[in-house]
């Protein structure tokens, strides 16, 4: 088949690491999978035209409201993949509310990737419950062999003769949902009165508003850096060598820098949401804070202990092997996509 993937497309977020994944799964299974940038079209009428034009037999969207309201009475079939932000945050919205519950009619399969993500939707279209599959992320890391850590850190101006540095790396596009401010302050108090940790935040402007706003709060907070964004290899091996990779967002689907982190064998801190909380159990796979002081804590209490760090990380590791398999998620979607044809 000659499918269409419509996705958020920039560059190293959530959503664009998604769909190039899912269109090697479909590559794999002998299909055409053309991606393109939902944010470039305004209307189902464009979209129309182009699987018109581009000769296109099905399509996929991820996120419900951004990449699905454009298949809205589409002449092809469609399925669609939640993103995280539509089921748990647009949803609140009337209108978007409306049009997702419009699109989700008409799809011929959705995609959750936990089962609570299912739950919620299905709270709210109650008719759609039956076509909504639950499929977690597939996850496989490639560190860049020749990655040179120490030039890394000496780019970003960060002291690389500090004896023991543990530094804390924040992967996220910078927008307002990923909160990357919500820690800053309290790392800053923390780094004054132990010079050895740092916090460094990498990801996307995708907000160039807000992006200013973050980069003016950090240019007053010492210890914490806004790094230059890199290929996904480099970012597997910087993960590899900082202390610990944190997650400070508002609302999440299901994070693939954690569950990254997690299979490269480093700690995770990350904020308590149900996103965040249906991947990771508190001490046993990773560590859940409620606010900025707690995160401090926790830190300080991996930091001293490395036996609960070391127990932690392999517990983590064994986790992602079993429930979050790429070729699994292989499996899923070129069987899903034999719905459409």
């Amino acid at each position: 088949m000659r499918l269409l993937l419509l996705a958020c497309l920039r560059a190293q977020t959530g959503n664009a690491t998604t769909a190039a994944r899912i269109q090697q799964h479909l590559h794999a299974a002998g299909h055409i999978c053309v991606l393109k940038d939902a944010f470039m079209y305004e209307s189902p009428t464009e979209i129309g035209n182009l699987t018109s034009t581009g000769k296109f037999d099905a399509a996929l969207a991820i996120h419900l409201y951004k990449g699905g309201r454009l298949l809205q009475g589409s002449r092809i079939p469609f399925g669609i993949i939640f993103g995280g932000t539509d089921v748990n945050e647009d949803t609140k919205c009337e209108e978007k509310r409306r049009v997702m519950g419009e699109v989700l009619g008409e799809a011929r399969f959705a995609v959750a990737f936990t089962m609570k993500m299912k739950e919620l939707a299905a709270a709210e279209w109650p008719d759609a419950r039956n076509k909504i599959y639950v499929q977690t992320q597939g996850i496989k890391t490639t560190a860049t062999e020749t990655f040179d850590w120490y030039r890394f850190l000496q780019n970003a101006d960060i002291p690389t003769d500090t004896g023991s540095l543990h530094m804390f790396l924040l992967i996220c596009g910078l927008r307002r949902i990923k909160d990357p401010l919500y820690l800053v302050d309290v790392f800053s108090d923390w780094h004054r009165k132990d010079p050895r940790v740092y916090l460094g935040i990498i990801g996307p402007a995708v907000d160039p508003l807000y992006t200013s706003e973050v980069k003016e709060k950090i240019k007053r907070a010492p210890g914490v850096y806004l790094l230059q964004e890199m290929p996904q290899g480099d970012l597997h091996a910087a993960m590899k060598r900082c202390f610990a990779v944190v997650n400070s967002s508002i609302s999440e689907g299901m994070s693939a820098a954690i569950l990254e982190a997690m299979d490269l064998g480093v700690p995770v801190l990350a904020r308590n949401i149900p996103g965040n909380a249906a991947i990771i159990n508190h001490t046993e796979t990773g560590l859940l804070f409620s606010n900025p002081q707690e995160f401090v804590v926790l830190s300080k209490s991996l930091m001293n202990d490395p036996i609960m760090e070391r127990e932690m990380v392999t517990r983590a590791k064994d986790y992602v092997k079993k429930h979050h398999s790429w070729e699994s998620e292989r499996k899923t979607y070129q069987n899903l996509v034999l719905m459409l044809q």
